[in-house]
């Protein structure tokens, strides 16, 4: 149907059962599993990747890693940090992989293009120091902004993007030009020449590009379209895609599955 709200079109909340709840209920089971981290995990807290006030990075992981995943947080590119997540590194931990959680400056006083900079800067930072190969993931605003990474020119150096096996794009908004017509562009300062460059659907893939784009089935229906977005067209455009609908999960339990080891997620984000 046509979109006749796209404010509407864009939330999640009010169409969420005590979806007010969720954040708090985040930042507890982030606190928690920091104060109890899984036998022989080890906790690197708050490391500076960059010069700014939110260039920090959280790193778990055990002594001898698999490799390096990386997990980017949403909140519409205007909210939350690193340390609201922590708990969904469980999975990831428990296959052995070391896992990454960075914060980013947020809307409105940084751009959505410096956000995606300064996401490329963690990933850098990170994977000079944990060997192997990296896997990218990251929920909504999170799921953009490691879907740019795959994008066309590179935001990575060349002997880090080589290493990239797999991204993850949950719940992730990939062509940004509808968010032009909310009110929340207010913050974001979207220019239609910045929504179209920062919109991966709209960009060309590097070449050896894997993306999977998961969305739960009790979603909006612009995240679910978003989802089958990127993944139809970049599969047109040469790169490994896959589209997967989660049964029964809506936009704020979606990444519950991360902290699951068996859970097919997990399995795809940390094999």
């Amino acid at each position: 149907m046509m979109i006749k709200d796209f404010d509407d079109a864009y939330s999640n909340m009010k169409y969420i059962a005590d979806g007010a709840d969720f954040p708090a209920l985040w930042a507890a089971r982030a606190e928690r599993f920091r104060e109890n981290l899984p036998p022989g995990v080890t906790a690197q807290l708050n490391l500076s990747y960059g010069e700014g006030e939110r260039h920090k990075v959280d790193i778990f992981g055990p002594t001898k890693p698999k490799g390096l995943c990386v997990f980017v947080h949403g909140g519409y590119w205007m909210a939350f940090q690193k340390s609201d997540w922590s708990h969904l590194a469980g999975g990831a931990l428990a296959r052995g992989w070391a896992v990454a959680m960075p914060s980013y400056s947020l809307a409105p006083t940084h751009s959505i293009p410096d956000i995606t900079l300064e996401i490329a800067g963690a990933i850098g930072f990170c994977a000079d120091r944990i060997d192997g190969p990296i896997r990218l993931s990251g929920h909504s605003a999170g799921g953009h902004l490691v879907s740019r990474m795959l994008c066309q020119p590179a935001r990575l150096a060349e002997d880090i993007t080589a290493r990239i096996a797999q991204v993850v794009s949950i719940s992730g908004l990939h062509d940004l030009r509808p968010l032009l017509n909310t009110a929340m562009n207010d913050s974001l300062g979207l220019t239609v020449a910045d929504a179209h460059y920062e919109s991966p659907a709209l960009q060309i893939p590097l070449s050896g590009s894997k993306i999977t784009c998961w969305v739960g089935d009790q979603e909006r229906p612009e995240f679910v379209r978003q989802s089958q977005l990127l993944a139809n067209i970049w599969l047109g455009l040469g790169a490994d895609t896959t589209f997967q609908l989660a049964k029964g999960r809506h936009h704020f339990d979606v990444i519950d599955d991360l902290c699951d080891a068996n859970s097919a997620l997990t399995k795809i984000f940390a094999p």
